[in-house]
């Protein structure tokens, strides 16, 4: 029995993507999964009916109706690597932070390139600053054996604050 024909790629399921490529999704309890993508629309079809067995479809909802049980599905298409929207929004997510610390690395090259000048006078200034917060705090415990030194952060910089030593009261 020859396969069910729908929608521009000829099969339930199946879209065909802007690369040539054909992707499969199936609907299931209000989300749309992304099945995978695959080279030619009848793997897609395949992959698709293989999670419409799992999800336990009717045969008029396969794309080939002849294939009689899940087994038979799956050794067509392999189980899926079922992608949902909270993947892609983190997918997303990754993507986005890795565009502004690439950009940044950019804008980086090209100041350090127009200004070697006052970016080598800035390393020297946090490095300076950093020696001299090494020494108060060497200093410090040098004074203060008893106490212990803890580091805040505030815009950047670090700041220690002095903490009193615990007891305990039995």
């Amino acid at each position: 029995m020859p396969p069910r024909r729908r929608g521009a790629s000829g099969f339930r399921g199946v879209r065909v993507r802007p690369s040539g490529r054909f992707t499969a999704e199936i609907r299931a309890g209000g989300f749309r999964l992304t099945l995978g993508t695959y080279n030619t629309p009848e793997e897609a079809a395949h992959a698709y009916d293989a999670a419409a067995w799992r999800f336990r479809r009717p045969g008029h909802d396969m794309n080939f109706p002849d294939v009689e049980s899940l087994e038979e599905a799956e050794f067509l298409a392999p189980p899926p690597c079922l992608v949902d929207d909270e993947d892609r929004r983190r997918h997303h997510q990754v993507q986005r932070r890795i565009a502004i610390a690439e950009r940044d690395e950019q804008l980086m090259r090209q100041w350090r390139a127009q200004s070697p000048d006052a970016f080598f006078a800035n390393l020297r200034a946090q490095r300076r600053s950093n020696r001299r917060h090494r020494r108060a705090v060497a200093a410090f415990e040098l004074e203060n054996p008893n106490t212990t030194w803890t580091e805040t952060t505030l815009g950047g910089m670090t700041f220690g604050r002095r903490q009193p030593p615990t007891t305990s009261r039995d």
